[in-house]
């Protein structure tokens, strides 16, 4: 007999050589396990259970559970494509974080209507109730297998491998390359969308041949697909790329260079705006601002080691008198110099220095994505030199700094993540210890839910990332909190300490809101264009009833401009309803009617966002009104 120990505390007894399958079915429990982790590695439900085993089934509610499902709904759809287009080559197809995908090569490309073939083949096949079977080969049976099936792709593959034993998975006529696990069957799959078809280079080589990747999600029940595809749909509408359109706040213009963002008035606003808080909010907080160069000698980015190690992420460089010069791709190494101009005492630490400095790196023109992934951005960079004695307090500060951005930001649900020492790293392991333990008590002292990566952290220091959720419950990587026991060493920086000896400083990152771009893609999104007012590049829009209002409404707009309300006048010669309705369609806060009585009382007939009814208010009242919502929104 082999006996199951659960991570429950159960025990179960049943007779070797029987799979989990025939587990799941002896305990008949409310939920489906799709997978199952047998001594601490995810398993197959076919796997054959012996002896004494640890076993914790796996559902589709964790990330694993997910992992596994929708990788084998990527084998289940590369199945019906190759049973409809048997010339295709099929290549890869990974679960990914939403959903899945699989990357085929068909040379004249997939249509809307092959998706909606494609899917009706894939139900058939979950009405087959094919079970998927692992197999074992030889690298060399496997690399024969799949030259005779003419898939090029995974010979490739295999050729790089070097395993003697690769694993295979069958489900009837279709059999792929794959580590698995998977489903025990495809009925498991009870309903998908297929989403979308784009271009993808082979391995994300753009010498490689252009590919078909077609996207897709499932869930085991028709319920959990439609409440996905309606979040998908609210997604759609709130897409920063087509409100930063529709709301006239920046273009990218790909004859010009991709990936690069053009601020328009509304956008240059915004962002004005937000740079400024930043900036007030630092000062209140005793860091000073600094302004650095964009480029800087090779040798610069020699010492800090970005041509060792960050080289393929930054431009070619330009010759200036004979010299390399690189644009930069940090900030780091230009903060360290100004470190480096003066003799520093303890009594002069911390140091807190923050700049909004504008970055470039290289990304491939296949992930550019509209303000969220680009070539060149403002980054919200700071970096705090202190003493061991002021480590941990200075990264309680940041933290609790951090915190409160976020929370007049709007954003409240967030989460902590702690990456710790690596194998491989640099700096000396009491710093280390010294430095995790710090950003661990910061975190528990501000009572946020922590999930710590062991090993996780990069080279030359642990870190906190804070994870902010959306308001469609989307989690961005946001803020990171990073210590860094490199460039210290490479620039050997010091101080003079209370014994008059050198000591080399803590030097700790930070990146607050990350980058300004991506920043202001997520509050887009977030707000679905709605901004509040304080944020809002324009808080009201005033629109005249008739031209005899029209020098009237000038004037009004000229007095809430010198009071810091930031304003706009529609004064076309439209009729009224079409000018509110275009304004509405702005997303400003407040829309102001201006007709012959508001003229005569010197009022305005204030519309909220979101409300029909106006409220007319004197001149003064509405200043003071707005002037007062903004305070309470910062």
């Amino acid at each position: 007999m082999a006996t199951l120990q659960f991570n429950n505390g159960k025990t179960l007894e049943i007779q070797d050589g029987k799979t989990l399958l025939d587990v799941v079915a002896r305990l008949n429990g409310k939920s489906k396990p799709v997978a199952a982790r047998l001594n601490g590695t995810l398993k197959d439900l076919r796997t054959v259970i012996t002896g004494t085993t640890q076993v914790e089934l796996i559902s589709f509610d964790s990330p694993e559970g997910r992992d596994v499902f929708w990788h084998s709904a990527s084998h289940l759809m590369a199945q019906a494509v190759k049973r409809l287009f048997p010339e295709v080559k099929v290549s890869i197809g990974p679960a990914i974080d939403t959903g899945f995908y699989y990357d085929f090569d068909k040379p004249e490309g997939f249509t809307q209507e092959d998706l909606e073939k494609i899917e009706e083949e894939m139900r058939k096949i979950v009405t087959e109730d094919i079970p998927i079977i692992r197999k074992e080969l030889s690298r060399k049976d496997a690399i024969d297998l799949f030259s005779t099936l003419g898939e090029i792709y995974k010979v490739e593959l295999l050729q790089e491998l070097s395993d003697d034993i690769v694993s295979l998975y069958e489900q009837g006529d279709f059999i792929d390359l794959c580590r698995g696990p998977h489903l025990p069957s495809t009925g498991y799959i009870k309903a998908f969308k297929l989403l979308s078809i784009a271009g993808a280079y082979w391995r994300g080589d753009e010498r490689n041949k252009m590919l078909q990747r077609i996207y897709g999600i499932a869930f085991p029940d028709e319920k959990m697909l439609k409440e996905h595809l309606t979040f998908l749909e609210e997604v759609k509408k709130r897409d920063h790329r087509i409100l930063g359109k529709d709301l006239d706040l920046f273009s990218i213009h790909e004859d010009a260079g991709g990936g690069l963002i053009y601020w328009h008035p509304k956008g240059g606003r915004l962002r004005a705006v937000l740079e400024q808080w930043w900036r007030e909010e630092h000062f209140k907080n005793g860091y000073e601002i600094l302004y650095t160069p964009h480029i800087g000698r090779a040798t610069l980015w020699e010492t800090s080691g970005h041509l060792d190690f960050y080289k393929e992420n930054m431009y070619s460089p330009m010759d200036i008198d004979g010299n390399d010069y690189y644009i930069k791709p940090m900030n780091c190494p230009f903060h360290i110099k100004i470190y480096q101009t003066s003799l520093h005492s303890y009594r002069d630490l911390p140091l807190r220095w923050a700049e909004l400095g504008t970055v470039y790196r290289y990304e491939k023109s296949g992930v550019l994505h509209g303000l969220l992934r680009v070539r060149g951005f403002t980054q919200d960079d700071a970096h705090i030199f202190c003493t061991p004695e002021q480590m941990e307090d200075e990264v309680r500060e940041v933290l609790r700094f951090s915190l409160y951005m976020w929370k007049v930001l709007g954003f409240s649900n967030i989460k902590a993540y702690l990456a710790t020492r690596p194998q491989k790293s640099v700096g000396e392991e009491k710093r280390w210890i010294a430095a995790q333990e710090s950003l661990k008590k910061a975190v528990q002292a501000e009572k946020l839910d922590i999930e710590v990566d062991e090993g996780g952290g990069a080279f030359y220091g642990p870190k906190i990332d804070l994870k902010v959720k959306d308001a469609l419950g989307r989690e961005w990587q946001m803020t990171t909190i990073q210590f860094d026991f490199n460039l210290p060493d490479r620039f050997d920086l010091y101080y003079i300490g209370s014994d008059g000896q050198k000591h080399r400083p803590y030097m700790i990152h930070r990146a607050l809101l990350g980058s300004i771009e991506r920043f202001i893609g997520i509050l887009t999104e977030h707000y679905a264009g709605r901004f509040p007012v304080w944020l809002s590049p324009v808080q009201i829009i005033l629109v005249n009833v008739g031209p005899e209002q029209a020098d009237y409404t000038k004037d009004l707009a000229l007095k809430l401009r010198l009071q810091g309300i930031r304003v706009k006048t529609d004064l076309r010669d439209e009729t009224i309803k079409y000018k509110i309705r275009d304004a509405i369609e702005q997303r400003v806060p407040y829309i102001g009617v201006i007709g012959g009585r508001e003229m005569q009382e010197n009022a305005i007939a204030v519309r909220t966002r979101g409300q029909q009814k106006p409220e007319t208010m004197k001149t003064e009242e509405f200043i003071t009104f707005i002037q007062r919502q903004i305070t309470l929104q910062q």
